[in-house]
């Protein structure tokens, strides 16, 4: 199994420094995972269904060669090859993607899948209809698993690849776990933080992203509990449990290339 790192959308934020949607391509025996999607084909194509506001916001590049499906291509493989789709969480700069994969068994926690499709007035900007107009193959998961790490519960996608639910930005927020080739994980830990400085005991993120990351969450509380548990997870398991978030990348420059 070969796990590939994708930055599937850069985007030029004005009150932060540049940032990437960091994804996974797992290449495995039966077909091909993806975690996260970053922006799709259709995305580039008409920029407005993102909305004015995130594009004026977030000022994404939406570059045609950056999207998953490209990417797939360039590798060699055919995009019909990916069976499978774990996501972290359902916003907009995560899941453009998944019309470029429409056979695709989509994995998602139950919560997260109720909050965009029934989005209280706070949450319908993160969640985009048109991106889901062609009827994903959603697969709901809620049943909790074995323990994993001090985390309570996860649900198996595979004996190699897990949920760890991690709410708070959303939800529904998880991040997925995916066996190395050495026998240890890699955490792609989505949105639970969004700058590396973020796993340090004390944490040191620049304010304009700390105060960004309070004003999306829709539980702040759980949030930072849940970012001080992933402090726990690196300060005592870092050589086992290879942690990474969405949105940094600088640990998206670290990690890129076969895993």
């Amino acid at each position: 199994m070969t796990v590939r790192h994708l930055n599937c959308a850069t985007m030029r934020p004005l009150a932060t420094a540049p940032m990437v949607a960091h994804c996974l391509l797992v290449e495995r025996p039966g077909g091909l995972l993806l975690v996260d999607t970053g922006f799709g084909a259709a995305d580039c194509a008409d920029p407005k269904r993102l909305g004015r506001p995130f594009r004026a916001v977030v000022r994404p590049v939406l570059d045609p060669a950056e999207t998953a499906v490209a990417q797939v291509r360039a590798l060699g493989h055919d995009p019909a090859d990916v069976t499978d789709i774990a996501l972290t969480h359902l916003d907009l700069d995560h899941v453009g993607g998944l019309a470029d994969f429409p056979d695709a068994r989509v994995h998602v926690f139950t919560d997260e899948l109720e909050a965009a499709l029934h989005p209280t007035a706070r949450e319908r900007a993160r969640y985009l209809a048109v991106q889901r107009a062609h009827g994903p193959r959603w697969v709901r998961h809620d049943v909790p698993g074995d323990a994993w790490f001090g985390f309570d519960s996860v649900t198996a996608l595979a004996d190699d690849m897990l949920l760890v639910p991690l709410r708070g930005h959303t939800r529904g927020h998880c991040g997925v776990a995916v066996r190395r080739a050495d026998g240890g994980w890699l955490l792609h830990a989505g949105d639970s933080y969004f700058h590396g400085a973020e796993k340090l005991t004390p944490p040191t993120p620049p304010f304009a992203l700390k105060a960004f990351q309070a004003t999306m969450a829709v539980d702040d509380k759980r949030r930072r509990a849940n970012q001080e548990r992933l402090r726990e997870l690196q300060r005592t398991h870092a050589d086992e449990v290879t942690i990474f978030s969405a949105h940094d990348p600088e640990e998206y420059a670290a990690l890129r290339g076969p895993a």
